[in-house]
């Protein structure tokens, strides 16, 4: 995976172009593309710096967090479904889920779904 390469680097490609050099002897000079060179150089002229974008974190998580309160609803009606039916019953209403998403939601919230209560421990053997 590539690497944010940093903002004092970036500053000083930039300057260099400014300064006089092309963008591909700024690139060649400072061991950097020629690509991100020539990006730095229109981010600055658009933006006036010539910021990386945010790495990492959840991107997709607001596509299921927009129907909290109906899973909410639909656990406190029926606290015995699975995620297969919660994935349907949010494929009916218009957002296309996966599994692993609503499985996510679930644990980013605390929701736990276990089906029978506990057993007192055995003296004699294992419970599980």
């Amino acid at each position: 995976m590539a690497r944010t390469l940093s903002q004092d680097l970036r500053d000083r490609v930039v300057a260099a172009i400014d300064g006089g050099l092309s963008c591909r002897a700024a690139a060649a000079h400072f061991g950097v593309s020629v690509s991100s060179a020539i990006r730095w150089r229109r981010l600055v002229l658009e933006h006036g710096q010539a910021l990386a974008k945010p790495r990492g974190g959840d991107r997709h998580s607001g596509k299921i967090e927009a129907h909290s309160g109906f899973i909410r609803e639909l656990i406190a009606e029926q606290g015995d479904m699975t995620l297969v039916e919660v994935q349907a019953r949010l494929i009916e209403r218009g957002a296309p889920v996966g599994i692993g998403t609503v499985h996510r939601f679930f644990v980013r919230h605390g929701i736990t779904r276990k089906k029978r209560p506990g057993t007192r421990s055995s003296r004699i053997a294992p419970t599980s």
